[in-house]
């Protein structure tokens, strides 16, 4: 897998000073952490599951989760469960017919090689703890398509059972699952409750760092509590009891000491039926100068503005990545995730090795002041998104990017 894989060679070639790498199932979760890009989540009830992941892909999604959990029917969990398990079946038989197994990482084609090679990331979300062990068992040997799980509600308690339940899956099936907290119960959202059940999260994804790959963050019911519902003209960070909890969240377990987690964005609820509509505008004249206008006035129509606008707000908060409700959500969140050429000169410029004692230099866009220590680890995850996403040409920017990204 790679971001922007979906685009030809050459397409890449012209949009990237810096190409994004290739990446696995199995490369480091360190990695895997921020190329989570886009979640794109999908009911588990769909009769064309494996179709849909496999759509997706082609469109470059890299990571999806397919939900047990309140996108369905409490009445439809036994019938979803059992759609997952064909339709994973039916996932791991296309892939070994294909003979990606066979591939290496280093294919001349630019594949990535795990069995996994033309699949996203695939996490399912479940209930309860018994679900992650019951469908590990289920899903027999099709559980190698599987990346692991997404833990709803996710407090100290409720969370001990979760990660105990994938730690039995784990040793069960002998593959390494990792787990994907969503923070979102009422008691997180509560001030008189929020710091002691931070805490209790704190200590306990800490002591299963090496499985919690993100932590999400479940808005929508965070809103729910207080019967809220933003609009499509405004972000999470309106919201100011939404934003509070982002803050404090961020605050306990988004540190860049090393004691931190990647935190991925909260869900954009809008999108138009019309997403093909959308396309035509951006392919007018692609990688051309004056689009911004022409830019701007589709995203409006298509309620994607306010989109864009959460995107920036969440990086500028600590948050990486965002969890997706349509497809028409990817491109623009993966676009605004690569590294611009500025951007990677001034994180190259502080951690370089000469400048290891600290002090002050001028950006080499002659625009800011890059001070080495205060800047280094945001220097430092710049460099973590730019091997992942890549980073663009000096002339190349979101409009470009989008455009490319819709591709097919």
């Amino acid at each position: 897998m790679r971001h922007f894989g979906h685009i030809s060679p050459t397409a890449r070639e012209g949009l990237f000073f810096r190409e994004p790498s290739i990446f696995t199932a199995d490369s480091p979760a360190r990695m895997l952490s921020v190329a989570l890009g886009a979640t794109l989540y999908s009911p588990a009830t769909r009769p064309s599951l494996a179709d849909d992941v496999l759509k997706q892909a082609a469109r470059g999604v890299v990571s999806m989760v397919l939900c047990l959990e309140d996108s369905i029917d409490d009445a439809e969990v036994t019938d979803a469960e059992a759609n997952l398990i064909r339709q994973f079946a039916a996932l791991a038989a296309r892939d070994a017919a294909s003979g990606s197994a066979a591939r290496s990482p280093e294919d001349a084609t630019g594949t990535a090689g795990a069995v996994d090679a033309d699949v996203p990331l695939l996490f399912i979300r479940v209930r309860e703890p018994a679900q992650i062990t019951d469908l590990v068992r289920r899903l027999g040997d099709s559980v190698r398509m599987l990346s692991g799980f997404v833990l709803p509600k996710f407090t100290e308690d409720r969370g001990r059972q979760f990660l105990e339940a994938l730690a039995e899956a784990e040793t069960a099936c002998g593959r390494r699952l990792f787990a994907m907290p969503v923070l979102e119960s009422p008691e997180l959202l509560h001030l008189e409750t929020r710091g002691e059940i931070l805490q209790g999260i704190a200590r306990s994804v800490e002591k299963h760092r090496d499985r919690v790959l993100a932590l999400r963050l479940g808005v929508t019911d965070f809103c729910s509590a207080y019967g809220l519902r933003r609009a499509p003209d405004m972000t999470a960070y309106d919201v100011h009891i939404v934003a509070s909890v982002i803050a404090d969240v961020v605050n306990v377990l988004g540190r860049a000491d090393g004691t931190g987690f990647t935190i991925t964005g909260p869900v954009w609820e809008y999108f138009r039926r019309q997403e093909r509509m959308f396309k035509p505008q951006l392919r007018r004249s692609p990688f051309l100068e004056g689009r911004a206008e022409e830019l701007r006035t589709a995203l409006i129509e298509h309620d994607l503005d306010g989109l864009l606008r959460e995107i920036e707000l969440d990086r500028a908060n600590g948050l990486l990545g965002k969890t997706c409700i349509h497809p028409s959500h990817v491109a623009p969140v993966h676009a605004l995730s690569v590294v611009s050429h500025e951007e990677f000169t001034d994180a190259q410029d502080i951690l370089s090795p000469e400048r290891g004692g600290g002090g002050v230099l001028r950006s080499a866009y002659t625009n800011k002041m890059n001070e080495v220590k205060p800047h280094r680890a945001w220097a430092e995850r710049t460099l973590q998104r730019a091997e992942v996403f890549g980073v663009a040409k000096e002339d190349v920017g979101f409009v470009d990017l989008l455009a490319a990204g819709l591709t097919n």
